[in-house]
């Protein structure tokens, strides 16, 4: 079987060329990818900064840790505190006793010279002894390089998702397609009497040795672009400037497999349907498809559409917070396009019959992409993936963070907006009220089988704050809070007005707190509210305030700039905090799609060479019935452009699809709607994908013009100089 497979693919290598080139490049992304999700593992790991020059650390508590039950046993959790605790000062008095103490203007924490057993012995619970590395906890911000390598691993495991579900899609389809083409010289095998199980061992060895060669070069091909990957994700912002790409094996190991297993599977079911071939398809010459899809394809298709539909819709009634988030509208469409690709040949006549052309090319552009369904669902398909996806990715990126932008906006009826780190209140200014505010967070035990952190601010003057904010208030009143009580949303297990909640405060002191208000969830910034009692360790950081009619809002400026930050309109608050989509974001989106757009262009080329290496006769026929070349041409990139239109329709049906679920989980977390539909990224993904189509279905037929017309001439010219050497003789 190896031998005759081998065979098959030195004589047919240039109908699998298209699918070694799209798992070459699958397995290839997937073994960057794959190397730098390891890299971003392991931050790299830092001397101390802070106290370098001292042995012995002590830090006050930086972390709540709550008992939580796990089944019928218990577990403890622990969570980051907003605020870490001080030394107080009672320790600092003993810890003086055993050496010279290191402080600064942060009191979280002191170096000291000493014997750490010593200092462990005096210490006890009240405070955690640092050695060693461990030093760095004490640093500002010890877990930067950590954060800064989250932003990286999200966009590497989602370009990782798609690249594989792209790649399984488009290996499949070509494999498939392939095998559509290759009736006849089944049929053959049939007739000299290979059965129906040694066709499919045929094509899973072809696909075998395909994957093992394929995957192969992508494993090379992945450990030269990895650090390229890395450089342009450095260049970019995205990635830290120290990140670089690390000596990992397991990345290549899984995209080898993965790549053969894909492979594989991609050409299972379309060696069923070989095997299926009877002998008679040797003698077939008409290459018209029956208007019946497989019952196995429409069963696959009918699931997949539900499951994407059922999906969508529990969500929504669920938690409709959750389609807010990158994981869910990066994946969810996913379904939705392979229910369009399954279910696509039911619809190409349809549309085909919906978009007919005028004329006579027209006419046989039409009745060419009803007759040749495989052919036309094939070039649809990748045209779809590429399309739904530009318009699903970047129109709900966009459509989330202009909603939060919006709401952050409508949320307050400040004039001004003054944001700092450590800010001064400005104190009482004559025809304005202002509102300052902290950031902080509160903790709460729900169910007492999970720890939650809840964002939140701590406010300077309650009065102020409901007469200058707009907050989404669905029950209570905020003029209720007091150092006794708390705002909170309807994401809270317990959200109702009067009760009362446990809470850890953002120094992890425990409080019971009862509910003053309630507000709507939002886009998720809706967070708590308490009083500067209940976070006496939050800096102010955000100012707004609201002008009267006759205020000098000069002077207010002047005022406001004394506090130490910077002072700016609301509208230029809202835009420079929330903007539409970060260029991190967009550059994460567009590496996302230029995957899918270099696999499109890869199984366009590939779907539409093979379809017309076998339409030689065809054309033939159709010249030699009077069609001029240009005629032959325009009908052939008429075809294509058809076909790109479909398979642009169904992209653009399951765009809007995911956009009306985004607008409807925002309407039921009471945010503003504002869809933003990529317009640019749909019309450049449409128009690169018909150029490519065109330039892939117009090339071979001018090729094979150019190539008749040598044939012609040089006959021509044999029989002019035959027939002048008779007459001389």
């Amino acid at each position: 079987m190896l031998t005759v497979a081998l065979a098959a693919l030195r004589t047919g290598w240039t109908t699998l060329l298209g699918s070694f080139v799209a798992l070459a490049l699958g397995v290839g992304l997937l073994a960057a990818m794959g190397l730098g999700l390891a890299s971003t593992l392991d931050a790299p790991v830092r001397p101390p900064e802070r106290f370098a020059e001292t042995p012995v650390v002590v830090m006050g508590r930086d972390t709540l840790t709550v008992e939580v039950e796990r089944g019928p046993a218990t577990a403890e959790v622990s969570k980051k505190l907003a605020h870490p605790q001080p030394v107080d000062i009672e320790l600092l008095r003993d810890l003086r006793a055993l050496g010279p103490l290191t402080t600064d203007d942060n009191p979280n924490a002191v170096g000291l010279t000493a014997d750490p057993d010593a200092v462990r012995r005096v210490v006890g619970d009240r405070a955690q002894v640092l050695t060693g590395d461990d030093r760095r906890r004490a640093d500002p911000d010890p877990e930067r390089d950590a954060e800064a390598l989250m932003s990286v691993n999200s966009l590497l495991g989602t370009a990782g998702g798609v690249t594989a579900f792209v790649s399984v899609f488009v290996v499949a389809s070509t494999f498939a397609f392939a095998v559509a083409l290759r009736r006849r010289e089944f049929g053959l095998l049939r007739t000299a009497g290979a059965t129906p199980g040694q066709l499919r061992r045929l094509l899973l060895t072809e696909a075998a040795v395909v994957g093992v060669f394929a995957s192969g070069a992508g494993c090379a091909l992945g450990a030269w672009g990895a650090p390229r990957l890395a450089r342009l994700l450095v260049d970019g912002g995205i990635a830290p400037e120290w990140f670089a790409i690390g000596d990992h094996a397991w990345p290549y190991h899984a995209a080898f497999w993965t790549g053969l297993t894909v492979a594989l599977a991609g050409v299972l079911a379309a060696s069923r349907r070989a095997g299926r071939t009877g002998p008679a398809e040797a003698l077939r010459e008409a290459d018209a498809d029956s208007g019946a899809m497989p019952l196995g394809r429409l069963l696959l298709g009918g699931a997949l559409l539900l499951t994407g539909a059922g999906l969508l819709c529990w969500t929504l009634a669920t938690d409709p917070a959750d389609l807010l988030k990158r994981k869910t509208y990066t994946t969810q469409p996913m379904v939705l396009v392979s229910a369009a690709a399954a279910l696509s040949p039911l619809l190409v006549r349809p549309l085909a019959r919906l978009l007919r052309l005028p004329g006579a090319t027209g006419l046989l552009v039409g009745a060419n992409a009803a007759a040749a369904l495989r052919r036309t669902a094939a070039v649809a398909a990748p045209v779809l993936v590429t399309v739904a996806l530009a318009g699903s990715l970047m129109g709900s990126a966009a459509t989330v963070t202009a909603a939060r932008g919006e709401e952050a906006r409508e949320q307050t009826s400040a004039d001004l907006v003054v944001t700092g780190e450590r800010l001064r209140h400005p104190g009482r200014i004559p025809g304005a009220v202002v509102s300052g505010s902290a950031t902080t967070a509160v903790f709460v035990r729900e169910d007492r089988t999970a720890l939650i952190r809840s964002e939140a601010r701590a406010v300077t003057d309650p009065a102020a704050l409901a007469s200058v904010a707009r907050l989404p208030v669905v029950a209570g009143d905020l003029r209720d809070l007091d150092d006794r009580s708390i705002v909170v949303n309807e994401e809270w297990a317990e959200h109702r007005v009067g009760e009362t909640v446990d809470v850890w405060l953002g120094d992890g002191r425990p409080a019971s707190l009862r509910i003053a208000a309630v507000l709507a969830a939002g886009t998720g910034n809706n967070g708590a509210y308490v009083t500067a009692a209940n976070a006496p360790a939050a800096r102010l950081d955000r100012i707004d305030v609201r002008l009267a009619a006759d205020a000098d809002r000069a002077a207010a400026a002047t005022a406001l700039r004394a506090t130490g930050g910077e002072v700016r309109t609301a509208d230029a608050w809202a835009a420079a905090t929330h903007p539409r989509t970060s260029p991190r974001t967009r550059l994460g989106l567009v590496v996302v799609l230029g995957i899918a757009l270099v696999y499109t262009a890869i199984a366009l080329a590939n779907t539409l060479l093979m379809a017309n290496s076998v339409r030689s006769a065809e054309l033939r026929s159709l010249t030699l019935s009077g069609a001029t070349r240009g005629q032959v041409v325009r009908v052939v990139a008429g075809e294509s452009l058809l076909a790109v239109t479909i398979g642009v329709l169904l992209g653009a049906a399951v765009t809007a699809v995911n956009l009306t679920g985004l607008a409807a989980a925002l309407t039921a977390l009471s945010a503003p709607v504002a869809v933003d539909v990529p317009w640019a990224a749909l019309g450049a993904s449409a128009g690169a994908c018909a150029l490519i189509a065109v330039v892939a279905g117009a090339a071979p037929v001018l090729g094979q013009a150019d190539r008749q017309r040598r044939r012609w001439f040089a006959t021509v010219t044999a029989t002019s100089s035959g027939a002048q050497a008779s007459r001389g003789a």
